[in-house]
């Protein structure tokens, strides 16, 4: 579902683009193949565009989550904070490319708990961490320390909320449709 947009913002496309916008779009490109629609909302200030990618890769190289764990983060986070475009393009990324076994994804979109105890102890501290904006108390640290993660691994939560801010933000002001390849996961 594409939400009507809170701004009348039209997308920078790699066709109208100029300078940083230009490079980040192409950029883009070069790595997935397409420029996805949320980037081209993105680049109307290319400092956005460049903090989500510098988040992005930060979040997926420093953090020393798995493919699986960083899905389970970054829906988690989607999802609390109502972002259907993120919610359907992490979807398929955890589905196609990262591992998240069918009955964890399942309860990530619907907000339940995951058989799997690791990754439910994930998207339980990442939730606790959004919901309260960053101030989870004692108790949902320690079980997340419990649950074999470390301390950075805490901070590398704050990277993904930082991260998923760009994007859980500017998809409801721009009505950012949700791209093809990503349609079959679409929240309905």
């Amino acid at each position: 579902m594409t939400r009507d947009p809170l701004l009348d913002m039209s997308p920078t496309t790699l066709e109208t683009a100029e300078g940083e916008a230009r490079d980040l779009l192409a950029g883009a490109k070069a790595n997935l193949g397409f420029v996805p629609n949320m980037y081209t909302y993105m680049a109307n200030l290319p400092g956005v565009l460049s903090g989500y990618l510098s988040t992005y890769k930060d979040f997926r190289e420093t953090t020393g989550f798995t493919p699986a764990e960083q899905e389970t983060v970054f829906l988690t986070i989607s999802r609390v904070n109502g972002c259907t475009y993120c919610t359907a393009a992490h979807s398929m990324i955890a589905d196609k490319k990262s591992g998240v076994p069918a009955d964890s994804l399942a309860a990530l979109r619907d907000g339940g708990d995951l058989p799997d105890a690791k990754l439910d102890a994930v998207a339980k501290f990442t939730e606790a961490m959004v919901v309260s904006r960053g101030n989870p108390g004692k108790d949902a640290v320690d079980a997340f320390l419990a649950a074999g993660y470390e301390e950075k691994q805490v901070l590398g939560i704050v990277l993904a909320i930082a991260c998923k801010t760009f994007s859980n933000y500017v998809n409801p002001l721009a009505g950012t449709p949700v791209d093809d390849v990503f349609g079959p996961y679409k929240v309905a």
